[in-house]
């Protein structure tokens, strides 16, 4: 029914943080549901993934204290819930292909301010084990968190 839609361009990352735990982040617009997040957002006309990435965490969660350690050798893509096609982006996607970052917090976590961007993304995040998503609500994107994951596990250790 949307398969004529295009799909959004997007980067994506997995924080990890010195001891090897990932960041994970309560979505403000779904906290009723309880649903997490890694940090993530479009690319912009001319952006390259890398910059988008690094933009997306300072308006995320407010640092750059970041450094790129790997990526997913491909995009992935996904599609949207019906209710969000028509919602959150007014029918203009099916759903987004993403490039996923592996990325090193190299900051204190004080300097992470969810109250920094434009636009809340979250209300609150925590570092956790990366055996932990599995069973954390992630919603739709659960499987391909687990996948992003599972590619990037090799991080977590400190």
């Amino acid at each position: 029914m949307n398969e004529h839609l295009p799909y959004r361009r997007n980067v994506a990352a997995v924080i990890f943080n010195p001891q090897g735990k990932i960041f994970i982040a309560l979505r403000h617009d779904l906290a009723h549901e309880d649903i997490w997040s890694f940090p993530q957002g479009g690319v912009d006309h001319g952006e390259t993934p890398e910059t988008a990435i690094k933009r997306e965490l300072l308006e995320e969660i407010g640092t750059d204290q970041i450094e790129i350690i790997d990526e997913y050798p491909q995009w992935l893509s996904y599609d949207f819930p019906t209710h969000i096609i028509n919602n959150s982006f007014k029918g203009q996607y099916r759903g987004q292909t993403q490039k996923w970052f592996a990325i090193r917090f190299v900051g204190k976590d004080s300097d992470i301010n969810l109250d920094k961007g434009i636009e809340k993304e979250f209300d609150t995040w925590k570092w956790i084990d990366i055996s932990e998503l599995a069973t954390i609500k992630t919603g739709y994107k659960h499987n391909m968190y687990m996948q992003v994951a599972k590619y990037f596990e090799k991080y977590t250790q400190p």
